[in-house]
Order: structure tokens, then C-alpha cells, then sequence
């Protein structure tokens, strides 16, 4: 509110020399900007797309991949071509090359996996600079969430994916 003024912004302690490029991270010009990866993981149905719907922000890359079979297939969200696995995983890949090498000017990035094993989690995480978060959803609620549901989803091939990984699940590995 006070840029106008001269005894402010003029003043002598409030300068500061710095490189154009630094100054326009400061001020997140040119797609700069303070930008995170976050690796979201969890249970099937723990809720991972759910809160990173409620943290999204214009400019945020989601990485999902039951929006990329959605996407390339054109089926309903849980219908899964398996003739399309190659292209689903290399659209997967690609994408997370970009964010890797942080191509493009996204903001933050959400990557959703389950992830039960603590070294894949850790490698993936360390490999895209990303920090984890992980939602801790019991079984049992997911279990009744998938019950609960009608979107879809194939109850007993879902209720194996559940049950697998909380049989595989590492907090801390091995």
C-alpha cells in the first residue's frame, strides 16, 4: 500500500541487488514459483483423490491413474481396457518424466499411488524431489466405502486390491 511513497520505496534499508533471474523467482514471474511435488498414497479407497481435490489449486498437476485409463479409454472411470495398458503407462511415465525435470509451468504436483511398499515409495519420492503424504485410512473403512459406493467398481476385484495392500503395507519396511 505504500510502494508510492519515496521515503519507502526509495529507502536505502529496503534495497536490495539481486540478479533479474532471482528476481523473478522472488517474485514468481515467468512461471516461477515455490512449486512441490507431493506423492499421495494410500489404500484403494482411502480417500487420496478426495483430499487432493480439496487442496487443488488452479495451475496443479494431478497425476492419477484412474483419470489416465478414463482419459485415453473413454470408458466410465473403473473400466480398464487391458490393450491399453502400454499407452496408460507410458502416458504415466511421461508425465512423471516432465515433473522429474519439472517441465512446464504447473504450480504443485499431486501424484496418487498406492504405494504399499515403503521402498517404492521412497524411491519414487526421492526420484521427483517429492514429499509424501499418506492417507491413513483403516480397512474397514475402505472396505465399506467400496460397499457404499455405486461407481462402478467390480465389489470382489476391488475388495482384493484392498485386502493386498494392507497385507503389504510397510510403515518402515524391512
Amino acid at each position: 500500500q505504500n510502494y508510492t511513497d519515496a521515503n519507502i520505496s526509495l529507502n536505502p534499508d529496503n534495497i536490495m541487488l539481486v540478479h533479474h533471474r532471482c528476481h523473478s523467482k522472488i517474485h514468481n514471474k515467468l512461471g516461477y514459483s515455490g512449486r512441490q511435488v507431493y506423492l499421495v498414497y494410500g489404500s484403494p479407497l482411502s480417500g487420496k483423490t478426495s483430499y487432493v481435490n480439496s487442496v487443488l489449486e488452479q495451475g496443479d498437476l494431478v497425476i492419477d491413474m484412474d483419470s489416465i485409463w478414463q482419459c485415453v479409454s473413454g470408458q466410465p472411470r473403473y473400466v480398464k481396457p487391458n490393450r491399453l495398458k502400454s499407452i496408460v503407462f507410458s502416458v504415466r511415465d511421461n508425465l512423471l518424466e516432465s515433473v522429474k525435470y519439472r517441465r512446464g509451468k504447473w504450480s504443485n504436483c499431486y501424484v496418487i499411488q498406492s504405494l504399499p511398499f515403503k521402498n517404492d515409495r521412497d524411491r519414487l519420492a526421492d526420484d521427483l524431489g517429492a514429499k509424501l503424504i499418506h492417507i491413513d485410512t483403516d480397512k474397514s473403512e475402505c472396505l465399506q466405502r467400496l460397499y457404499d459406493n455405486n461407481d462402478g467398481r467390480d465389489i470382489n476385484e476391488w475388495e482384493k486390491y484392498i485386502n493386498e495392500y494392507f497385507e503389504n503395507y510397510e510403515l518402515y519396511g524391512n
